[in-house]
C-alpha cells in the first residue's frame, strides 16, 4: 500500500534543488527560438511561466509528494547549436526537500518548449525524428539549518 511519508517530526529549514533537461532540435529551430521567431510566442517566457506552474503544481502532479511553501524559482536556458538546455532551481523553509519540485519544472519547460516548436521539428510524415527530451536530473541539492 502506497503511503505519504510522515514528516511530522522533521524540522523546519532551508532546503533548494536545482535540475535540468535538454531538448534537441533542430539547428534551424534553435534559431528561431533565439530570435523570437516562432509563431506561437517567446518560448523562453512562456516556458519560464510553464516551469513555475508546474513547480506550485507538484503535489497534484506526484501522488505522495508533501505540499510545501515555494520561496523562490529561477528558470534559466543555454543554448547548443542543436538544443536547449533548461535549469530550475526552487528554493523553500520546509520539512522535507524540492527536488520533486525542480523536477517537474524542468519537464514542464521542455513539454511547452516542445510544443511551442512542433511545427518546425516534423519531417514530411509529420514525426520527429531528431526531437528528444534528455537528461533530465537534480544537479544539486542544499539542505541548512542556517
Amino acid at each position: 500500500m502506497a503511503s505519504m511519508v510522515d514528516i511530522t517530526g522533521k524540522s523546519v529549514v532551508y532546503r533548494e534543488a536545482t535540475a535540468t533537461g535538454i531538448i534537441k532540435l533542430r539547428p534551424e529551430t534553435i534559431e528561431l527560438i533565439r530570435k523570437k521567431g516562432v509563431e506561437k510566442g517567446d518560448v523562453e517566457q512562456v516556458a519560464s511561466v510553464a516551469a513555475v506552474l508546474a513547480v506550485k503544481k507538484t503535489p497534484e502532479l506526484v501522488p505522495l509528494c508533501h505540499p510545501i511553501p515555494i520561496t523562490g524559482v529561477e528558470v534559466d536556458f543555454s543554448y547548443g547549436e542543436d538544443h536547449v538546455e533548461v535549469r530550475v532551481s526552487v528554493r523553500t523553509t520546509a520539512k522535507t526537500g524540492v527536488e520533486m519540485e525542480a523536477l517537474a519544472g524542468v519537464t514542464a519547460a521542455l513539454l511547452t518548449i516542445w510544443d511551442m516548436v512542433k511545427k518546425y521539428e516534423k519531417d514530411e510524415e509529420g514525426q520527429y525524428p531528431y526531437t528528444m527530451i534528455t537528461g533530465v536530473r537534480v544537479v544539486r541539492k542544499v539542505k541548512s539549518s542556517s
